[in-house]
């Protein structure tokens, strides 16, 4: 079995496949002050908790798009798991033509997505990711990566309200009943929701005006991404665990090519 970690900004991801097969998976806060330890123990509990057992892990690969993390993940996944993590880096094979002037510069988090979502659904389509930020990135029918836009996310969005205005509270991010609202916080639900609905089908739709691209496909992921569509009639595709399917395609991609896969013991 593969133990696959997907770390983003607000929350770190932790999937078990057993094959093919995603058998468990958690959802965490992203901490950088967690020791290594700390770390260990947590991802242990995890499975104490579970039906599987750390003693079957044959591997783990991990995506972090937070460097101040990497350290004690990897120290304490060596400590406690008994394995040294692969870290998703550039140069990988991926199966993505990353056709930018500067590939060192695509999040970690986009690729494994961007593999994913290829994979799993084929192109051409447009990921889009609903996480600290929301990212929108369109892939080509052969693979290639076309181009991909970044904005400010749900969650980004809705603590620069409540930090930046005094009298505004915090709120559940929901999507309103009604853009008529009575209430402060209603009030803010609706501006924030349906703003972003309007960003999301006007991104869409500007896409596609200007590739021309036949077919292409919406794949959506992370947590936020149902509060934007709920009643399926904007994404072809919604995927919670995109990213996890995307670890394990590049880990299959990489096995053999890794210099020291090895159990530490």
């Amino acid at each position: 079995m593969i133990l696959v970690i997907d770390v983003s900004n607000t929350n770190t991801v932790l999937g078990v496949f057993d094959g093919e097969e995603l058998v468990a998976n958690w959802r965490l806060s992203t901490v950088s002050s967690r020791t290594s330890d700390e770390t260990g123990i947590l991802i242990r509990s995890l499975f104490n908790h579970s039906d599987l057992s750390v003693m079957d892990i044959d591997a783990v690969i991990v995506s972090s798009v937070v460097p101040n993390v990497i350290y004690s993940l990897t120290n304490g996944i060596r400590k406690y798991l008994k394995h040294e993590a692969m870290i998703i880096r550039s140069g990988m094979k991926t199966g993505i033509n990353l056709r930018m002037e500067n590939p060192k510069e695509m999040g970690t988090d986009r690729i494994v997505n961007l593999v994913s979502a290829f994979e799993r659904y084929g192109g051409p389509a447009i990921v889009i990711d609903y996480s600290t930020a929301t990212t929108f990135d369109v892939v080509s029918e052969d693979g290639e990566f076309i181009t991909g836009i970044t904005a400010p996310g749900l969650q980004v969005c809705a603590e620069a309200l409540y930090l930046r205005a005094a009298n505004l509270p915090k709120f559940e991010i929901v999507a309103p009943e009604s853009i008529i609202t009575k209430t402060t916080v209603d009030s803010m639900q609706a501006g924030l929701v349906i703003s972003h609905i309007g960003e999301t089908i006007h991104m869409i739709e500007c896409i596609r005006e200007e590739l021309d691209i036949p077919g292409l496909k919406v794949i959506a992921t992370g947590g936020l991404a149902k509060v934007i569509d709920e009643h399926g009639e904007i994404f072809d595709v919604y995927d919670p665990v995109l990213a996890l399917h995307g670890l394990r395609l590049i880990y299959e991609k990489n096995k053999n090519r890794r210099q020291g896969e090895r159990k530490c013991f």
